[in-house]
């Protein structure tokens, strides 16, 4: 990696290739899924030198040994595209931190954090079947006001939070919240973080975080928030 990005590690186009399919799929991969999408299972040197970086951690109870990235191997992954591509992967390399870059910029200007972006895009709902179906009044977007998006906020929290200020992570309320729109919840968060009383922060324990976790974050600020404590009125 160039001399600007020393926080960025040396990596073989093998190593980033393999961070950046586990990025894209969000989830805990196995090498037979990684042949099956990639074409490679992460295993040898490759998968040494990213579990000894603390990029990758390796499940190896079970065959095939699975993968997943580390809260380190995300903030790597977003910054991949900061560096210079290794000689060794040529324009396929050089074509990835080019896609890479832009995707970076695009999420910065729609505040998604990429574990977000990925994660939501894999569970987009299928299209209607044919034959004119429409879809139900429970799987349609509500269009109620930013306002009206918090009060369901609110309301959802209370019905999770066993005391006032309590913490509830995002996950659990989301669930509440399903069928609102995704953005109109997450406008209804940073307006009612401006408010006394409520609290949105990060998990100090991101190790303690799962991809079902991470997905249902918000972004605040230049950081993803996952749980919301609410005081009494």
């Amino acid at each position: 990696m160039s001399s600007g990005t020393a926080d960025l590690p040396n990596l073989t186009p093998n190593q980033i290739n393999a961070l950046v399919v586990l990025m894209v799929e969000a989830r805990e991969l196995t090498n037979a899924e990684l042949r099956e999408l990639a074409g490679f299972a992460l295993t040898g040197k490759d998968n040494e030198k990213l579990v000894k970086l603390g990029l990758v951690e390796t499940d190896r109870s079970h065959r095939p040994f699975s993968h997943e990235l580390t809260d380190e191997g995300w903030r790597v992954a977003r910054r991949l595209h900061r560096g210079t591509p290794p000689r060794a992967g040529g324009s396929a390399s050089r074509s990835l931190f080019t896609l890479l870059g832009n995707l970076d910029r695009a999420l910065e200007r729609l505040r998604v954090s990429h574990a977000d972006f990925f994660t939501r895009t894999a569970a987009e709902p299928a299209p209607a079947a044919e034959g004119g179906a429409t879809p139900t009044a429970e799987a349609a977007p509500p269009t109620a006001g930013g306002g009206e998006v918090a009060e369901l906020v609110r309301a959802a929290y209370r019905e999770l939070a066993p005391t006032p200020g309590a913490w509830v992570g995002l996950a659990d309320l989301r669930d509440r919240l399903d069928g609102t729109d995704r953005a109109a919840v997450d406008d209804a968060l940073r307006a009612l973080v401006r408010q006394d009383g409520v609290r949105i922060i990060p998990v100090a324990n991101t190790k303690s975080l799962t991809a079902r976790d991470r997905a249902a974050a918000v972004r605040i600020g230049d950081e993803d928030s996952h749980t919301l404590s609410i005081g009494a009125a």
